[in-house]
């Protein structure tokens, strides 16, 4: 199906943006009004430009203000409407967006609406223009798609449809049946958005919080289905605005948001295909899957011997070298880390997460389709065959085939067995600090190339503002991945990425890294007389709390204890025990964590 994308949604100038938009695969374009103005390019230059680089331009936008006006702010408008069709004719586009008025609508009187749109698409029909009329979700008077289509419905001229955009209909949460009634051939145009589910006004929202299909809170594959259950038979656009994209580079947002519309065609695909409709071209991609859980963390060692002598003080054994490569594998329980010491570092940091998949070809095909890149891996003939893919966030993702026989990789590094001595039994999430302009492409991998549900965001207090965290998990919860995004890039001990380790006995657990001589983070007393006060625990399980500075929270589902290392580098790591079904992450005890790495960012990981 046909794809396009509005010049607004991506930075850069005029010409950045079309060859950015042509190189990502788009098909076609929305010229935004202010792109064009502000050009120095005339509109047969700029048609042949986008016609050089394989693009069709779909629709001139944004025409404002003009219905509901005094008789002389009309006679205004129609020149404009004027001027703005015969550039329309240069530049080769047959439609133009023209948005209900929010600024000089003079009365809410619908006979008068009708009578001005009536006049537009007159005055369109004679240049063989068509007017697709959008409600902007904060429009003075006409504020909702179906009063928008009710006005074009009484107009009842060939040259005057609706613009359907996701963002103004799913914003105001409208009743989405009444796009059933809209016949196909009145949908002049489809724009996309998602967005973060906010407690915001729309026009805020909309300004700077839109994101692209798969990156936010709302479903937009039903939305789409629903539209082309009309008939529609326009492109899939879309329009974003977006502070960091427009901040970003054009290539990367532009590549990022056709990836998005291959997604989104996808999961469209399915939901025709689940009741027998035909796919109208919608992009096809080999079937998602998620992981069925970990299989493997990586680290970067750093500088020194301080990574490895913490891992030996959780209880991990180094299981043997590599036969061929400056690589280690440390194992304790179903935990297994290796540690590359091949990856230059000056801090300890982690490089790679290993996920077990069904079928680890079908997954990197999907990998491929969306165009991530894949990483090539330096391997022989008889060794494990990983597929690597390098994630927004600069995390590598290794993908094994679990049809394989259980960690056959692990041969590679001699020795096998577990280790038993600390009570860890395996990984329980990863935690991956991610750039502000990173996290919404990172969510979209999660999603669409793990397929994995995302949570809702939360944010986190901390000394230096709000840490922004969102998790990802399988449904078995064998998978947990979390993104966070700090309060500013020069925040301290900001950008630093841990692995949780799980036990069965977190007590036992402790007592074995305080005997090892870790230094664990430091829980400051107050904590633990709120905690008492706060929950109502009994004072002796606070005693054993404090000892071995463990945090606890519990909720309705169960109860969630959990001890940090001291952070080393840019990581740091966790040992958590989950009783009953909690399926957090002691999101209250994050400020505690914050502040004591604050505290002891002197420290070393180890007395």
């Amino acid at each position: 199906m046909k794809t396009s994308i509005a010049t607004v949604s991506i930075a850069g100038s005029l010409r950045e943006k079309i060859t950015a938009i042509s190189r990502a695969g788009f098909d076609g374009l929305e010229i935004f009004e202010n792109d064009f103005v502000a050009s120095k390019l005339s509109p047969s230059e700029f048609r042949k430009i986008a016609s050089d680089h394989g693009l069709s331009i779909d629709l001139y936008q944004p025409f404002r203000d003009f219905e509901g006006v005094s008789e002389s702010q009309l006679e205004l408008n129609l020149e404009r409407a004027r001027y703005k069709f015969e550039i329309m004719h240069q530049l080769g586009v047959d439609t133009i967006l023209a948005c209900s008025n929010v600024a000089t609508a003079v009365e809410d009187n619908k006979a008068l609406f009708v009578d001005h749109l009536s006049q537009l698409a007159d005055l369109a029909g004679k240049h063989s223009i068509k007017v697709a009329y959008e409600a902007l979700a904060w429009g003075k008077y006409v504020s909702t798609y179906d009063r928008a289509w009710d006005l074009v419905r009484q107009v009842d001229h060939p040259n005057l449809g609706v613009c359907l955009d996701s963002f103004h209909i799913l914003s105001r949460g409208s009743n989405l049946e009444t796009i059933s009634e809209i016949p196909g051939e009145k949908v002049f145009f489809l724009q996309l958005a998602d967005a973060p589910l906010m407690s915001l006004d729309v026009l805020s929202w909309s300004r700077h919080h839109r994101l692209f299909p798969g990156e936010g809170g709302w479903d937009i594959a039903d939305f789409v289905h629903r539209v082309l259950n009309t008939g529609y038979q326009g492109p899939l656009s879309l329009e974003i605005f977006n502070d960091v994209y427009r901040q970003g580079s054009p290539s990367v947002t532009a590549r990022d948001g056709h990836r998005s519309l291959t997604y989104l065609q996808d999961e469209v695909r399915e939901l025709r295909a689940a009741e027998q409709l035909p796919d109208l071209g919608l992009s096809r991609l080999p079937s998602k899957q998620s992981p069925e859980g970990f299989e493997f963390v990586e680290f970067a060692p750093g500088e020194g011997d301080e990574f490895e002598d913490m891992l030996k003080s959780l209880g991990f054994i180094r299981q043997g070298k590599h036969k061929r490569k400056n690589a280690s594998l440390w194992v304790a329980g179903g935990a297994r880390v290796v540690v590359n010491s091949a990856a230059v570092s000056r801090q300890p940091s982690l490089i790679g997460v290993g996920l077990d998949f069904h079928s680890q070809a079908s997954v990197m095909d999907r990998m491929a389709s969306l165009q991530y890149g894949l990483v090539p891996r330096d391997r022989l003939s008889d060794e494990a065959d990983f597929g690597v893919v390098a994630s927004p966030s600069g995390v590598h993702f290794n993908v094994s085939d679990a049809q394989v026989s259980d960690a056959t990789w692990a041969n590679e590094f001699g020795g096998s067995g577990k280790v038993d001595a600390s009570g860890i039994t395996g990984i329980d999430h990863v935690a991956i600090a991610v750039d502000p302009q990173d996290l919404d492409e990172t969510t979209l991998f999660l999603r669409a190339a793990l397929a994995l549900d995302l949570q809702a965001e939360l944010d986190l207090p901390s000394e230096y503002g709000l840490v922004r965290s969102r998790s990802a998990n399988n449904e078995t919860r064998t998978v947990r991945l979390a993104l966070n995004v700090g309060p500013t890039s020069s925040a301290p001990k900001s950008g630093a990425n841990h692995v949780a380790f799980s036990t069965n006995d977190i007590f036992a657990t402790a007592a074995f890294v305080k005997k090892s001589r870790t230094n664990l983070l430091q829980v400051p007393e107050n904590y633990y007389l709120d905690l008492r006060h706060r929950l109502g625990l009994d004072w002796d399980f606070i005693a054993q709390l404090q000892e071995y500075n463990i945090l606890y929270d519990q909720d309705a589902n169960g109860r969630f204890l959990h001890f940090y290392s001291v952070q080393l580098g840019k990581t740091f790591i966790e040992v958590v025990q989950r009783l009953g079904s909690y399926d957090g992450y002691g999101a209250y005890n994050s400020f505690i964590r914050l502040a004591s790495q604050r505290a002891q960012d002197s420290q070393r990981a180890l007395l």
